[in-house]
């Protein structure tokens, strides 16, 4: 019997920028096959979640080149199950307000949170190399970034949860 390989995308977004780009990151997502995709915004969230899934990708808008203030909290309370999810994959996203405005650093300070937790994080050699980060909302180019972007982390996961029998 084939294994069901589960991705988890929990965001938050104020102005529904953020929220757009994860309804396109769990589209492309879904485009592997053989994965299946949760989106859940950061305040129906529960830590328990994160053990359910094979991969984890986070979205934040930018705030002063950081994530919002409910990922961090939702990040920090994950301390409860600390351990029990290494050798999942994680990845981040963001939108920010312009270019130059912190996005890859809000994306670093996700990434942060999930190598602390043992997770496996897939970089880029090509365009956004730490992750997804988008202007506003989601445009014709980001989309084909994240078409990108979401089938390889989808395919990782896929791969590693397959080599773990």
């Amino acid at each position: 019997m084939v294994r069901v390989v589960r991705v988890l995308i929990i965001y938050d977004s104020r102005t529904g920028n953020t929220e757009k780009a994860a309804l396109k990151v769990a589209e492309s997502v879904k485009e592997v096959e053989g994965v299946e995709c949760k989106v859940l915004r950061v305040d129906d969230a529960r830590v328990e979640d994160l053990l359910e899934a094979d991969g984890i990708i986070i979205g934040s808008p930018t705030y002063y080149g950081l994530m919002s203030g409910k990922v961090k909290e939702f990040l920090d309370r994950s301390v409860k199950v600390h351990g029990r999810l290494e050798g999942k994959v994680g990845a981040a996203f963001t939108s920010s307000g312009g270019t130059a405005s912190g996005a890859e650093t809000t994306i670093l300070s996700i990434l942060k949170a999930l190598l602390i937790h043992g997770m496996i994080v897939q970089g880029t050699p090509h365009s956004q190399h730490c992750g997804l980060a988008g202007v506003g909302a989601p445009d014709k180019r980001e989309e084909e970034l994240c078409i990108s972007f979401c089938s390889r982390v989808a395919r990782l996961v896929k791969r590693i949860t397959a080599a773990e029998g």
